[in-house]
């Protein structure tokens, strides 16, 4: 049980009637669409659309297209209303498609397929569900480089060679492989996930708690060869999304698993994330970014409150405080300033970003799925989907 104060507790159900209202409407407008972002009018864009770059993995293959679905689904288990279930369920075959063109599949199916197909299946006993989820697990498992004991993210085109990359988002696929284990009685996807997270431990998370974006590592041999960026400020710096994926990440990996070392690691990434969080709770795209810029990135504070609440269930009064205070600072600056209940926009949450160096905000669909999911959270509402 999460424990809050009374008065965070009106709060949270205030926001949750909000969230109500918002998604009874928006749920029909957009039930033929797979959303990504929104448009210039304010409405949800489509991803479904076969006439982007497969190859680049864009489209129906793009890895947010699974938490439109997961929203859905969140709201059909909070309102027992069949409706959100029947359009999670059109999302869901429509995904279908990415496993025909396989192409422009990647590492990022766990974030497509746990809300959609798998959360289905936990829900209503689907089975064409739990094949799509298996489906989806067995092409994650095939991704893992024994040599390196990690899994590969993205693929390669043209001069773009990441044959032995790997990135800190991986650490949110993990939660398909153990439900893949524990479906299936068949521990090869287990042992895939506990050997990328402990490489993952060794390799991307710093002394002080902060992590790397990306890894290179020789795929032929193994070792570490090289780091990167990527959608942080720099080489070295510390790109906030990539930190909330990390503890969150562990602490699914230690809630799957029980062991240790994935529970000291979310703390030791959870206690750096606190430490660096400004006095306004809004937070930067990355901790290292020049003071002078004012670029945010809500996603980052949502999906971080989500990994500090399920990090407070696993700990024992002195910590569960420390990390929930976080959360619920996080989850109000969001509330009382990046919050748009009005008609005039698809989405709820603002001042969201892709990267650091693309310099915009915008709004963006797993914005949107974790605030809801944390909402959920504090008020014990929730339905376990990772």
């Amino acid at each position: 049980m999460t424990m809050i104060t009374e008065a965070d507790r009106e709060w949270v159900m205030a926001e949750i009637t909000k969230i109500n209202q918002k998604m009874e409407w928006v749920r029909e407008k957009s039930k033929d669409k797979i959303p990504y972002t929104t448009m210039g009018q304010g409405e949800h864009d489509d991803f479904r659309s076969s006439d982007r770059d497969m190859r680049m993995n864009e489209g129906i293959n793009w890895w947010t297209n699974g938490f439109w679905g997961g929203m859905l689904w969140l709201l059909y288990h909070e309102t027992k209303d069949e409706r959100y279930a029947k359009i999670a369920e059109k999302s869901e075959i429509m995904l279908d498609q990415c496993f025909v063109d396989y192409y422009g599949l990647h590492h990022d199916v766990g974030f497509m397929w746990l809300p959609t197909a798998v959360a289905d299946y936990r829900l209503t006993g689907s089975q064409d569900a739990r094949r799509r989820g298996l489906h989806a697990a067995s092409m994650l498992a095939g991704r893992f480089n024994p040599a390196g004991r990690f899994i590969r993210a993205w693929n390669s085109y043209g001069q773009n060679d990441n044959t032995g990359w790997a990135i800190i988002d991986c650490m949110m696929n993990l939660p398909l492989l153990y439900w893949a284990s524990e479906e299936t009685k068949d521990p090869r996807f287990r042992h895939i996930a506990r050997m990328h997270a402990n490489t993952v431990i060794e390799n991307f998370v710093r002394e002080d708690g902060s992590c790397e974006h990306i890894v290179e590592f020789d795929p032929e041999n193994g070792g570490k060869v090289n780091t990167y960026g990527g959608q942080g400020y720099e080489k070295g710096s510390s790109w906030t999304r990539g930190q909330a994926w990390g503890l969150y990440g562990f602490t699914l990996s230690y809630i799957h698993t029980k062991e240790d070392a994935y529970l000291d690691t979310a703390k030791k990434i959870a206690r750096y994330f606190i430490l660096n969080i400004p006095d306004s709770g809004h937070i930067p795209i990355d901790f290292k970014q020049p003071a002078a810029d004012d670029f945010e990135d809500s996603t980052a504070a949502a999906i971080a409150a989500c990994g500090l609440i399920e990090l407070a269930r696993c700990t024992e009064k002195e910590e569960r405080e420390f990390f929930l205070q976080a959360a619920v600072k996080m989850l109000k600056a969001l509330s009382e300033r990046r919050c748009n209940w009005s008609s005039d926009c698809d989405c709820i949450l603002e001042k969201c970003s892709e990267a650091y160096h693309s310099r915009k905000h915008l709004h963006i669909i797993y914005g949107d799925y974790y605030y809801i999911e944390a909402m959920f959270k504090l008020a014990d509402q929730d339905v376990f989907l990772w």
